[in-house]
Parts: C-alpha cells; sequence; structure tokens
C-alpha cells in the first residue's frame, strides 16, 4: 500500500482543504497536494500598494484615481487597514510612461499607498487591474504585517556630561586705552608674562 502525505508547506498551520488532488509520483508513492485555489480562499494575508501616479493629473482628479484602486480592492474581496495620501514628489530617476499615444518622461510624481487585508487571488487580481491604468506610472504589490511599520522621527536630544578636570579661569586684565605707543621692553615684557602661565 502506498504512503500518502500531505503538502502544504506554503500555507504551516492550517486544517485539511476539504477537497484534495492526487498525484502519482514515481510509481510507487500517491501524495496528496491541495488545490492552489482552495488554499488562496482559505487564507487571507496583509499586502500593501505603493503606487505613482502621473503628475499632468490635477489634483481634483486624483481622488477619482485613488477611488478606482479603493474599488478594486473592494471588488477582490479585501478590507482595507490604513492609507497614505497621495502627494506630489520628486523621483528618484526619470521614468518613461505613455501617455495619449505618446512617450512622455516624467521626473514627479503623486505617490501614494494603502495597507489592506485580501486573500492571495485578490492581491493578484488587483495587480492585472492596476496594469491596465494608465494614469499610474509604476506600482508595487507586496506582502507586509499589519502592525505600523513606518518610521517614527525621534528628536535629538542633548545629555548631560560631566566634567571629572577642574578648568582654570585666567583674570582678565583691563587694557588702558589711554596709554600712547608700546615701547620694545614692555612688549617683551608682556610676552614673557603671557608664555610663563
Amino acid at each position: 500500500m502506498p504512503a500518502e502525505f500531505f503538502i502544504s508547506d506554503s500555507y504551516p498551520g492550517l486544517p485539511l482543504p476539504r477537497r484534495f488532488d492526487t498525484v502519482r509520483r514515481h510509481m510507487a508513492d500517491t501524495v496528496t497536494v491541495e488545490t492552489r485555489q482552495e488554499a488562496d480562499e482559505i487564507v487571507s494575508r496583509i499586502y500593501e500598494i505603493g503606487y505613482h501616479v502621473v503628475p499632468t493629473v490635477k489634483e481634483e482628479d486624483l481622488e477619482k484615481i485613488v477611488g478606482t484602486i479603493r474599488a478594486e480592492i473592494e471588488r477582490a474581496g479585501g478590507t482595507f487597514i490604513a492609507e497614505g495620501a497621495p502627494s506630489l514628489t520628486r523621483l528618484a530617476y526619470p521614468i518613461l510612461a505613455e501617455e495619449s499615444g505618446k512617450r512622455m518622461e516624467h521626473d514627479r510624481g503623486y505617490f501614494g499607498w494603502i495597507k489592506f487585508e485580501a486573500n492571495v487571488s485578490a492581491a493578484h487580481a488587483l495587480n492585472e487591474a492596476l496594469r491596465g491604468n494608465a494614469s499610474i506610472i509604476r506600482f508595487i504589490v507586496f506582502r507586509t504585517v499589519r502592525e505600523d511599520t513606518r518610521a517614527k522621527y525621534k528628536a535629538p536630544t542633548l545629555r548631560e556630561v560631566k566634567r571629572t578636570d577642574t578648568i582654570k579661569s585666567t583674570p582678565r586684565r583691563s587694557v588702558d586705552e589711554g596709554k600712547g605707543p608700546v615701547s620694545e621692553e614692555e612688549l617683551e615684557k608682556a610676552i614673557s608674562e603671557i608664555t610663563q602661565e
């Protein structure tokens, strides 16, 4: 009797799905493999999308473009966690994009991000929908965690340093403004006093 194995290394700790595909391996062993579609429907993951919108879009129309991204997430069954409103930023390098039949080079773009929870197939569907959107220069969809991962700005603090050595203070000498020209002897005497201290 051949041994059966359940392969679920991509989804550890999950209960067994209802349906399995049985695959023969080397004519001796039977391996039971979960179907990918069923596993994707079971697992819900946290994703984040970062996107750049073309800078030629008016700020009034920017909300409509972000609304289409949100609508795609909702259509795929995703739920929102957090969002960063798009703001105009300078790009690190120029990006070529096609607008109304012409290739345009953009050095700025409206950058925004959305964090959401959805299943794997929803993330793939969102990826395909954004590829067809001409208003988006570039985007990335990636897995992340639910917690806020943005760096917190910490203001530099001054710390008190205690000195162990003592600093000797030298008394200030008053300068007499009423004196006339200084002789060579007085100058030599003043220099020797300074160097002796």
